[in-house]
């Protein structure tokens, strides 16, 4: 699968550990930074990651800053794209499953590594589900608010 990451200076070291793991098992990984732990501002590479699923140049993106948050407001501001916080492997499943979240939210200060990949590896193996759930999806892009 082709995937990009992004991670601020908060969220580095468990988005290099994302993209070894993901390299291991075959995907192709675009690593668009931050490469150090000077501080950055999360919401230029939150958007970056976002603008590049949302134009189907990847089919799947990952988000990492101190707690992820910060990382899923800003993506979830582009247009086409979902993105979701996960904590547990059930949320990240579901995430895929029935909301068809493309981008992946983690936080560095609050998941371990171990935990942490596997949370990757239940997502990226998840596929959307479409029918109802994609007849709900539909109604949070842009435009559908009822009146």
């Amino acid at each position: 699968m082709n995937v990009v990451l992004g991670a601020d200076h908060g969220g580095v070291i468990l988005k290099d550990a994302i993209a070894e793991h993901l390299r291991a098992l075959g995907h192709d990984v675009t690593d668009v930074g931050t490469h150090g732990t000077v501080s950055v501002d999360y919401p230029d590479i939150g958007r970056e990651v976002a603008l590049a699923v949302a134009s189907e140049r990847f089919e799947r993106g990952i988000l990492v800053c101190g707690t992820g948050q910060g990382m899923a407001m800003t993506a979830n501001k582009v247009s086409g794209v979902r993105a979701a916080v996960v904590a547990d492997t059930f949320s990240a499943q579901m995430a895929m499953g029935h909301n068809n979240a493309r981008v992946l939210c983690l936080g560095q200060r609050v998941l371990g590594a171990g935990l942490a990949l596997r949370l990757v590896d239940v997502w990226m193996t998840a596929e959307f589900e479409g029918g109802r759930h994609g007849r709900r999806v539909s109604k949070m892009e842009p435009g559908t608010e009822e009146t």
